[in-house]
């Protein structure tokens, strides 16, 4: 039988440096998923059509979240397009508009973008446990803002994992 603690997933491995985009200049969705594609083409992460398929899916199933005095996206796609799971960290100069996840016909000034590379169904759910729990937080998005390199990011979702095992052994 497992525990509660063994169904955690840590964020750590997702995290790829390369893909932690801090204070980017983007002028809109197109620019960066470009910008992610890229980057996780290059290191053989996802699939040629990574890109296209991105795009199409935001287009169909808006990802913008509005949650409290910010917004968030957290574009994905279908999992046959990644060969290597991660989270991209994009945080923004200037936000850059989303159609919100719950109500496609508005749109949200996002300036952080948590865009994933999951292929296994299972390690989806948990993973975007753990970003709801991130995001939730007012002062982890802005020390995701603040954020000056990749270990600041690091440690901000490593502080989410301590919260999620606190006192369940």
């Amino acid at each position: 039988m497992y525990s509660k603690e063994d169904t955690i997933v840590t964020l750590q491995p997702f995290l790829k440096k390369e893909l932690l985009k801090l204070n980017s200049v983007c002028k809109d969705q197109a620019d960066i998923f470009e910008m992610v594609y890229k980057e996780a083409f290059s290191k053989g992460y996802v699939s040629e059509n990574f890109l296209t398929k991105i795009k199409e899916r935001e287009a169909s199933f808006p990802t913008g979240l509005q949650i409290g005095d910010y917004s968030v996206a957290i574009p994905h796609t279908d999992p046959e397009h990644v060969f290597e799971q991660f989270i991209s960290v994009v945080t923004l100069q200037k936000p850059v508009s989303f159609y919100l996840m719950d109500d496609n016909t508005k749109k949200v000034d996002v300036r952080i973008v948590l865009l994933l590379g999951l292929n296994q169904p299972h390690t989806q759910l948990t993973v975007l446990q753990e970003l709801m729990q991130t995001i939730q937080d007012q002062q982890k998005i802005e020390q995701l803002l603040q954020a000056e390199n990749q270990r600041n990011v690091q440690a901000i979702f490593n502080g989410v994992e301590k919260i999620s095992t606190k006192g369940e052994k």
